[in-house]
């Protein structure tokens, strides 16, 4: 296992997932937060707190292990293999927990489906990111 690499990879991925997340939440989209009902927000004064972007350090650190441990049985070669890993963990971690929010409280329909196709995004782009940094652990080329 490529432990430096792995953590390079979850690193990048959390900064670029920050920056996907500050661009879209924060920005583009950030109109989807007026949606009723609104009372289910904490009011946010700035930045989220620090040790939300420490948490964040750590589950891009965990996404990229999980990348390296599974490697051999994703399926696709270099960033194939990112975008179908990210594809994988779209579909066990956030789809269902997007049926659960959907299902079971109170936020605009409107708002689970924005973060419902911001997951699949991230988590593709993130994907690639991990396989392109942490790339073959075997060696040689993987397009051969």
């Amino acid at each position: 296992m490529r432990v430096g690499r792995m953590l390079i990879a979850g690193v990048v991925s959390m900064i670029v997932g920050t920056i996907l997340g500050v661009v879209t939440c924060g920005w583009l989209f950030n109109w989807v937060y007026s949606l009723e009902p609104t009372d289910i927000w904490k009011p946010m004064a700035g930045p989220p707190p620090i040790w939300f972007n420490v948490a964040n350090l750590i589950l891009g650190i965990i996404l990229a292990l999980v990348y390296a441990l599974l490697y051999r049985g994703i399926p696709g070669k270099g960033i194939v293999k990112g975008l179908v890993f990210g594809l994988f963990v779209w579909l066990v971690g956030t789809l269902p927990g997007m049926l659960s929010t959907y299902t079971f409280m109170r936020v605009a329909t409107t708002v689970v489906i924005y973060w419902t196709i911001l997951g699949l995004v991230a988590l593709l782009v993130e994907g690639i990111i991990i396989a392109a940094i942490y790339g073959n652990p075997e060696g040689g080329d993987e397009n051969e």
